[in-house]
């Protein structure tokens, strides 16, 4: 069966974590420190491939990781960038977090290859942090995270025009008549179950594509039937054409017909039931009623701004004029295609690797030691001798875990904290 929607999950990879290390050489008795950078981790790319049409692939692979990031390593040497991921889609993807449904990009119009995740960017060894007064730091930078998201993929149809209308008005017909497609043709409900696109070719005119949308059903905007996996391929088409059974070969009235559907577009989207609309008269050559059903069709939406073409899909009779009037409808219309914009960007969301620190117990001087470029930050923006600033400062250590570490380390009441100069007694 046509997919064309599938959840998955995407990981970025994880940034290499510096390394700490120092020189020890035979003739160098105290090197310095040469603890390498960690490796990129690899990104997640989405990328438009001309040879798929549906999304059945992502029914049976579901988890796309790309490769984390190289630790760095002993005498500068930096750590292997993770590979990258491609993953391919159709033209027409629409790539959605799954939790709030906004998009991330549409794969359409110039969208031939998107960056969807960034890889973590690798960590600086700690030969990065020798400063005058700190000659041997023992930290490092850690490689920033991995971002992971669960996303939506939609595929919306890229056509001009889309062919709305209950089962069996003579849909398929229609558009095997006038255009290159195949649509399979039986006469019983739903037998359309993917949409179909057809390129239709006129004289003297640019031509326009055309999706035949599988027939709707009242209800469908709710979901009933098959209904949001259909109406989904109409968000991009730029105008409607209403085929109804102007017949009655199944005893519906066609102007209750055109009501209802656009009943359905407009509780699915309000957008796209105001686009243009056309309506397409079918079955004329099977009209027999002494009333003349199409002028009555004619008096209720021409005077709406709503024209209506009669025709017969099997005969041919009326197509002509039809196709060239939805022609001269696009004309008077922005031609670019519908690309939907993004709402949510996953840069906002990554949580960025911070500055490194660390905590140690000083055996020699019977206190406990806390340095890093964070500390150092920390302590040069923040007025210890306020009120407000130390009550900063005491958060800054509970968030930021120093405090658990330091009691982990065995810390007591009345113990020393030192941190680049100032020292501090431990109470809880």
């Amino acid at each position: 069966m046509f997919a064309d929607r599938a959840k998955i999950y995407v990981k970025s990879g994880k940034g290499g974590d510096g390394h700490v290390s120092f020189r020890r050489e035979k003739y160098v008795p105290n090197g310095g420190p040469d603890g390498g950078d960690g490796g990129n981790g690899g990104s997640v790319y989405f990328e438009v491939d001309e040879g798929l049409n549906t999304l059945t692939d992502f029914r049976h692979i579901r988890k796309y990781a790309a490769q984390n990031g190289q630790e760095g390593g002993k005498r500068n040497c930096a750590g292997k960038n993770g590979e990258d991921i491609t993953i391919k889609v159709p033209e027409g993807t629409v790539i959605k977090e799954a939790e709030s449904g906004k998009v991330i990009a549409d794969m359409s119009g110039e969208n031939r290859r998107v960056l969807l995740l960034k890889g973590g960017k690798g960590g600086n060894g700690n030969q990065h942090y020798a400063t005058s007064t700190m000659q041997a730091p023992k930290y490092a930078q850690p490689g920033q995270p991995a971002m992971e998201l669960e996303l939506i993929l939609e595929l919306k149809v890229i056509a001009d025009v889309g062919l709305v209308g209950f089962p069996n008005v003579g849909k398929s017909t229609f558009l095997s008549k006038v255009t290159n497609a195949r649509p399979k043709i039986a006469n019983y409900h739903f037998t359309t179950l993917s949409p179909n696109l057809g390129v239709v070719d006129l004289d003297d005119a640019k031509g326009f594509v055309i999706a035949d949308i599988p027939g709707l059903i009242e209800g469908a905007s709710e979901g009933i039937g098959l209904g949001h996996e259909f109406l989904r391929h109409i968000e991009r088409t730029k105008v409607m054409v209403h085929i109804v059974d102007a017949a009655s070969t199944e005893g519906r009235d066609p102007i209750e017909d055109i009501y209802a559907i656009n009943k359905e577009l407009e509780a699915y989207n309000p957008e796209i039931a105001a686009r243009p609309q056309i309506i397409a008269a079918n079955k004329i050559d099977m009209i027999y009623a002494e009333d003349d059903p199409v002028a009555r069709i004619k008096a209720e939406f021409e005077p709406k701004g709503i024209p209506v073409y009669p025709i017969s899909a099997i005969s041919g009779k009326g197509l002509r004029e039809l196709l060239y009037a939805i022609q001269n409808k696009l004309d008077g219309l922005d031609s670019e295609p519908v690309v939907f914009e993004q709402e949510y960007d996953p840069e906002e969301h990554l949580i960025v690797g911070n500055e490194p620190f660390t905590v140690e117990y000083d055996a020699e001087n019977d206190e406990y030691v806390v340095e890093g470029p964070r500390i150092e930050k920390m302590l040069s923006y923040t007025n210890l001798e306020s009120e407000k600033g130390f009550r900063f400062f005491q958060n800054f250590l509970k968030e930021n875990g120093i405090l658990k570490q330091l009691e982990e380390l065995g810390i007591e009441e009345g113990s020393t904290v030192r941190m680049y100069g100032l020292s501090f007694d431990y109470y809880k």
